[in-house]
């Protein structure tokens, strides 16, 4: 049986809107996205397939709102509490509305794609302008170590997006799971571990060691952010460059 019918009638006998809730099922396994309690954004959201996933994973302590230009009927699969809203996620005043609903998110999701065209060239740049406004949101909404996936279809472009969201992230990573079908040219952006830190690796600054780790590496602080620099101790001032950065803190090497 072709897999694109595999899909397609398990999504019809199990109760999920669309096959896609599969490719949500997929990525969460294998980036342990979503859960119990968390509270989820899925933007590009109907029919509603993805919503249903989400609120399984999230569970009944966890929110999903879900967002799409579509109305989506309710949503009474898994525990999760979930809202939606009916607006155009490239409108301003539809963005402003999630963030004032949602407040703070755990995970980002975006399935959005364009109308295809048929125009290879046409429909890559326009889901790439879609998946960077899902980036961009992102970083509205997500707290510290908040994950967020979204969909493009591959092309010149998408080195450059991932290289954007690489740097505000701990990592990221392209999947293409098995509920997609052979044929597509669509792929999967999953970054883990939002960073809310005030530096990004490459970073050179000045900083004084206010004290000294349990590991010996000298503490700095940069706007309440922790910096280890190894090599040094409380009260120099020394100058260096920011080489990994966690949600949490980062480490710094001193330059001569």
């Amino acid at each position: 049986m072709p897999r694109k019918d595999e899909y397609y009638n398990r999504a019809k006998q199990e109760g999920y809107r669309s096959r896609s809730a599969y490719k949500l099922k997929q990525l969460n396994e294998d980036a342990g996205l979503i859960q119990p309690g968390d509270t989820v954004v899925d933007l590009g959201a109907a029919p509603g397939g993805w919503l249903q996933v989400a609120a399984e994973l999230a569970g009944e302590e966890g929110t999903v709102v879900g967002v799409d230009l579509q109305r989506i009927k309710p949503i009474s699969r898994g525990g999760a509490s979930v809202e939606t809203i009916k607006g155009d996620m490239t409108d301003e005043e539809t963005r402003a509305e999630l963030v004032e609903l949602v407040g703070e998110a755990d995970v980002v999701i975006s399935d959005m794609a364009p109308n295809m065209t048929g125009e290879y060239n046409l429909d890559h740049a326009r889901s790439v302008y879609l998946a960077r406004m899902a980036f961009e949101t992102a970083l509205e909404l997500l707290g510290p170590e908040g994950d967020f996936v979204a969909k493009v279809f591959e092309g010149p472009d998408t080195d450059d997006l991932r290289a954007d969201i690489d740097r505000e992230f701990e990592y990221v990573r392209t999947v293409h799971p098995k509920a997609s079908r052979d044929a597509s040219s669509e792929l999967y952006l999953v970054a883990k571990n939002h960073l809310t830190a005030p530096v990004r690796e490459g970073d050179e600054l000045e900083v004084t060691i206010e004290d000294v780790g349990r590991e010996g590496d000298g503490i700095a602080k940069v706007d309440g952010f922790t910096l280890f620099v190894p090599g040094t101790e409380a009260g120099d001032t020394v100058r260096v460059r920011v080489d990994d950065v966690k949600p949490r803190f980062a480490f710094a090497e001193k330059l001569s």
